[in-house]
């Protein structure tokens, strides 16, 4: 790296200095550095901490002017430059000079740029699991153009050609965890939206969700959509049933759309509610219409079928439905699950 040990305070600022930075970072590239020696690269060359990050990845690179890693909080940038690739911006590099930039800040950190965006469509990004939320919610939103959503899932990581299903999650382990461990092999990316995680995945093995975690899968196809399908499996997950994938649920998906303010005055559903005062009612009732069965529902709670018996007699004059039968199951089910999907 000898020839390469130059310094802004050594080169003037005029045509000739700019030559040399341009020349530094055509031997770099040329050498195919990945981007940590970029960013120990420049640091030298600046005499001040440089940084470089890709959305995709969410990972920050801060080296120190002695090629270490830059110690301490990061400093205000004194000046930065977007990194740019086919038109769409996907990372920042920048300065944190303590005093004020130096003529030639800008040619550097514009090659610098420009190098950073060669290292990235070389190698793709980074095999991390977590990513940057607002790449992710680019690929998820409805109102993205097709063309800047393709780039966003290649930012990502996912071939053009693999379909993308999405997962929401509320779950209190990682999120990148999480990922790992139901799509091991393959591309899989993960970033928080609001209070719900987002998994984008080429493969969803449901089997793999550990404990704990609630799940909605969304189909195969066109992200944004299997977004929407993911959301709304979710809000039917439930302690006995944590995963539900879209797909199954029919019908029944229909009720999610059913206005919040029509479902709670709803008598079917208000009767739920009350009995949803009672734990134990609840978790009977929920034992009951997910068995339609009194032993079943007793093995259940484990419970003599006899006591089962008696709560569901109770329930059944709350609800003012025969439980015992087929239609006054049907009323009590579609009431329970609705009642679940106000989320009061």
């Amino acid at each position: 790296m000898e020839a390469l040990a130059v310094r802004l305070s050594g080169l003037d600022a005029h045509v000739d200095g700019a030559l040399r930075v341009i020349m530094f970072y055509d031997t770099l590239m040329r050498r195919r550095v990945d981007l940590p020696a970029l960013a120990r690269a420049s640091a030298g060359l600046a005499e001040c901490v440089a940084g470089v990050r890709l959305h995709g990845t969410g990972r920050t690179i801060r080296c120190a002017p002695d090629g270490a890693e830059a110690a301490g909080p990061p400093s205000p940038a004194s000046s930065s430059a977007p990194v740019t690739l086919d038109e769409e911006e996907i990372g920042t590099v920048w300065l944190e000079r303590p005093g004020p930039p130096v003529p030639l800040d800008e040619v550097l950190l514009d090659r610098l740029a420009i190098a950073a965006a060669a290292v990235a469509e070389r190698y793709g990004p980074e095999r991390t699991t977590m990513a940057d939320p607002a790449l992710v919610e680019l690929v998820i939103s409805p109102g993205t153009d097709e063309a800047a959503r393709t780039r966003a899932l290649r930012l990502l990581g996912f071939a053009a050609d693999l379909p993308v299903q999405v997962v929401a999650v509320r779950s209190r382990l990682p999120l990148d965890r999480v990922g790992g461990l139901i799509c091991p092999a393959r591309p899989v990316k993960a970033a928080p939206l609001g209070d719900v995680g987002v998994l984008l995945a080429t493969t969803v093995d449901r089997a793999a969700f550990p404990a704990g975690v609630h799940a909605g899968i969304g189909a195969a196809g066109g992200p944004d959509r299997s977004w929407e399908q993911a959301r709304t499996a979710l809000r039917f997950t439930t302690t006995r049933r944590p995963v539900v994938h879209h797909g199954e649920l029919g019908a029944l998906a229909l009720l999610a759309q059913v206005p919040r303010d029509t479902a709670r005055t709803n008598a079917d559903v208000a009767a739920v509610a009350r009995v949803a005062a009672v734990p134990e009612d609840l978790a009977t009732l929920e034992a009951y219409c997910a068995t339609g069965s009194l032993r079943r529902a007793a093995d259940l709670l484990h419970l003599h079928h006899s006591s089962v018996a008696r709560r569901l007699d109770q329930i059944a004059r709350t609800l003012g439905v025969e439980l015992t039968e087929p239609h006054g199951l049907l009323r009590a089910t579609l009431a329970l699950t609705t009642w679940r999907l106000l989320g009061d």
